[in-house]
């Protein structure tokens, strides 16, 4: 038994060093720039569809990709119409109330909000790629608005500028969002992580909500300022300014918005009850409002709107102007925000239905709505989460749904806009103030403390950033603590210890599996990351630092010294010249204390590199591995190890035997 254990030993000894991982062979320039491209602009290989047809059936397919509609349309049935119908009035009776409760919100004319809700929804309806996806105008971007082109030209003052800038800021918008699809740089939105998005989403509906406390108190006069602490101390030094009868009006529809809402969330099919409560309410407060004149008595209301769509714009754009910066930089951030929400929530909704969403095509069917919709007097649309719910619930099956609410907005701006002349603004906050306590996500707080408190953080910092700073602070801060996240895995990888399992030849974390050993003689680490520029000097010095432990470790125990360091090279998935020149340096401070260094399992590419740099040759050959227990079988073999534990076993394939 113990002469064939040594032939056994003897050959995968043999196969060990005769097995070699090869150099791929050289790739074209132009060929691995391509593909790098492609993988980094096109993951989802969006002509799949296009290639693979020819002649006019390909023209088709292109068409049918720049134009989702036409994937759904030729199928479309009487059945989804109906669904569509329900969907589509459904939603058209949120977005009537919120659309003109938004535009107040924003300092806006209300009407705006309704000419948002028509032309924009009907874009969509052709090129977005979501079936649940609702689009419309929105809180924070309305509150953005009044933030920041409120103080370039005053609403009150200015307010035909104010328009024009609005106008502007959403066809600045419109531009980004198409121009991020058309170039596929979809992946930019990533880097508002979602522990970020929470946060920022919480902390503008705190602010939004703080808002309206200039209706729910009946305050002629209130704070431009978004802060915390500018509102409340707005709202505290007007207190002899309070008006009962508003407090009294807006309590009582709030109550009645929130206890809508609750009752759908425990019963479901009970939907329709919060879906239709804002249009409920704002009749019940029109005809409150017109039977006791509650206009003269302290209760603010809407006023005169005008009958008619949506009037041309296009000439009102500030393309060149002193203030087109302002616009251009409002527009960039309202953009970026109403992306990251919409397609979010977009994707979100297709998880459930099992189909995908697009983000690129989302891109374009966002921006082009918004640069249609800045020529048609509309401002800045994405796809509120409320909206969606709604159409969710209320059974859609293709972005018809928007169309329909469309047609039904339309209707309104042509014979129904007189009806609400006498809609009391409290009623309006109530509104929105309902709409905003769902956005805000406590159960997804806590489940990012459960899990990760570094991002708990990140939420809380974005939160406190928004509520206390304003809107632009709290996204200043989430994308720079997200990038901050970004650069610090990258420049500081994890590199963890590996030690071998009990009867067995796998190896594994040590601090995450307490039964793995080490070898004695051998310090087998693992990298986690691609080695580049800005990690190799830090891996370098880390790695230095584990053997200085390691070695340390052995002479308190006496056990034998350090003779080699595997570097397990499976999770690398790149390599730079100063990655290359990391390990030539690695290789060098080693020979002088007498260390062999061997690589385990390293990559094509790497391998490539390592060859044209000639830290393959300085290696040697015979010290790169397949495995992590053939790179420790072969250095207790060739390094005279083995004392203490024996002998790693070297399980390899008969076909690599000679």
């Amino acid at each position: 038994m113990v002469g064939q254990q040594q032939v056994v030993d003897a050959a995968a000894a043999a196969a060990a060093a005769t097995t070699r991982v090869p150099v791929p062979p050289p790739k074209p320039l132009l060929r691995t720039i391509g593909g790098n491209l492609m993988e980094t602009f096109f993951p989802d290989d969006p002509f799949r569809a296009v290639a693979r047809e020819s002649g006019g059936r390909r023209a088709l397919a292109a068409l049918r990709y720049v134009f989702p509609f036409l994937e759904w349309l030729p199928s479309y049935s009487l059945a989804a119409l109906w669904s569509d119908v329900v969907a589509g009035v459904t939603i058209a009776s949120l977005a009537v109330p919120q659309g003109i409760s938004y535009a107040k919100l924003g300092d806006l004319p209300p009407i705006m909000g309704l000419y948002s809700s028509f032309v924009p929804p009907l874009v969509y309806a052709v090129m977005g790629s979501s079936r649940e996806l609702a689009v419309g105008t929105t809180a924070v971007a309305s509150l953005l608005f009044a933030a920041t082109l409120g103080k370039e030209a005053p609403p009150g003052e200015k307010p035909e500028l104010y328009a024009a800038l609005a106008f502007t800021a959403t066809f600045f918008a419109g531009v980004l969002q198409a121009g991020l699809g058309v170039l596929r740089l979809g992946f930019l939105v990533d880097l508002l992580s979602h522990a970020a998005i929470v946060g920022f989403m919480a902390g503008a509906a705190t602010i939004v909500c703080l808002q309206q406390l200039k209706g729910m108190l009946g305050l002629a006069h209130f704070t431009t300022s978004t802060d915390v602490v500018a509102v409340v101390r707005s709202v505290v030094t007007q207190s002899h300014q309070w008006r009962w009868q508003s407090i009294v009006v807006g309590c009582c529809f709030l109550i009645f918005l929130l206890f809508a809402r609750y009752i759908s969330k425990r019963k479901p099919k009970w939907f329709l009850l919060s879906a239709m409560a804002p249009l409920a309410s704002v009749i019940a407060g029109s005809v409150l409002v017109y039977l006791i004149h509650g206009d003269r008595h302290g209760i603010p209301v809407i006023g005169y709107l005008k009958k008619g769509i949506n009037p041309p714009s296009a000439r009102d754009l500030l393309l060149s102007s002193p203030h087109t910066m302002v616009a251009l930089r409002t527009g960039i951030i309202t953009g970026i925000i109403g992306l990251a929400e919409g397609i979010a929530i977009g994707r979100s909704f297709a998880m459930l239905k099992s189909y995908n969403v697009d983000g690129n095509k989302e891109m374009i069917a966002f921006g082009a709505m918004n640069i249609v919709g800045s020529c048609t007097s509309c401002y800045l649309t994405a796809g509120p989460f409320s909206r969606a719910a709604v159409n969710h619930n209320a059974g859609c099956k293709t972005p018809m749904s928007n169309a329909v609410m469309a047609v039904a907005v339309m209707l309104t701006l042509q014979f129904l806009t007189p009806l609400f002349h006498y809609t009391p603004l409290v009623v309006l906050s109530a509104i929105i103030i309902s709409a905003m306590i769902g956005i805000i996500d406590y159960k997804a707080a806590v489940r990012l403390w459960k899990v990760d408190k570094i991002d708990f953080c990140v939420c809380v910092g974005t939160y406190l950033g928004v509520v206390f700073g304003d809107i632009q602070i709290g996204l200043a801060i989430a994308v720079g603590i997200s990038i901050l996240r970004i650069l610090l895995f990258i420049a500081r990888p994890k590199t963890t210890v590996l030690g071998k399992m009990p009867n067995s030849t796998n190896f594994r974390r040590m601090d995450q599996y307490t039964v793995a050993k080490a070898v004695p003689g051998l310090l087998v680490l693992r990298i986690d990351s691609p080695i580049y520029f800005a990690n190799s000097g830090y891996l370098r010095e880390r790695i230095m630092r584990w053997i200085d432990h390691e070695e340390d470790r052995i002479k308190a125990e006496g056990l034998e010294s350090l003779k080699c360091v595997v570097l397990d090279m499976g999770a690398v998935a790149s390599i730079d010249t100063s990655g290359t020149k990391m390990l030539e340096d690695l290789k060098k401070n080693l020979d002088r204390s007498s260390i062999q260094i061997a690589l385990a399992n390293p990559g094509s590419e790497i391998m490539r590199k390592l060859d044209k740099s000639n830290v393959l040759g300085l290696i040697g050959e015979e010290w790169i591995f397949l495995t992590v227990s053939e790179a420790c079988y072969y250095a207790q073999q060739n390094c005279k190890i083995g004392v203490g534990m024996g002998v790693v076993q070297c399980v390899v394939d008969p076909e690599h035997m000679v």
